[in-house]
């Protein structure tokens, strides 16, 4: 038996920056007695940031969610079973609750409710998982974010990938970076 993978970014380009991780599509082609079998399995969306700052300043301003996603923000986001609320206009809302925390390493949310009014199944995100995880890599500080069930093949992917890059490559970063909120929403 011979297995060959392919991987292949669905968003039309590989990139290999220090916060992009790429988001791809792997095919795995199986040849077994001249018969050929394609899988396709699709991954979660993913974004990758390499830091100068420590684990402990990374996850501390994962767990600032106002100092990078919303100021308005209604609940706690800093400790196991915390539960919040986000709100953008009539267009997303998702309450989300801490379902595990490891200090400077692991903050994971289970969205538990949401309401996505640009698509067809406004829920598409409840019961879906956010996670930051973090780790030391030299002198530098890895976070490795995964929104788990948002993938190339639901309907909110392509809309959801621009808001988490802004958030996460841009306000995100500038907080971990700087102390200081940048994003305005």
């Amino acid at each position: 038996m011979v297995i060959y993978v392919v991987q292949i970014n669905p968003l039309n380009g590989l990139f290999y920056t220090p916060v992009r991780l790429i988001t791809v599509t792997i095919f795995a082609v199986v040849i077994t007695n001249n018969l050929t079998s394609i899988t396709m399995k699709t991954q979660d969306l993913t974004f990758t940031l390499i830091v100068d700052q420590t684990p402990e300043v990374v996850f501390n301003a994962v767990n600032n969610v106002r100092g990078w996603w919303s100021e308005t923000l209604e609940g706690d986001s800093e400790k196991l079973n915390d539960e919040f609320i986000y709100r953008y206009h009539d267009m997303h809302y998702s309450k989300q609750r801490l379902v595990e925390v490891v200090p400077n390493q692991k903050v994971v949310w289970l969205v538990l409710d949401s309401y996505l009014s640009f698509i067809e199944d406004k829920t598409e995100w409840t019961g879906t998982k956010i996670s930051f995880e973090i780790t030391r890599v030299q002198d530098k500080t890895q976070l490795l974010f995964t929104h788990h069930g948002l993938n190339p093949e639901v309907e909110c992917y392509n809309a959801c990938f621009d808001g988490w890059s802004h958030y996460i490559k841009g306000s995100l970063v500038e907080l971990i970076a700087k102390g200081e909120r940048v994003s305005s929403n």
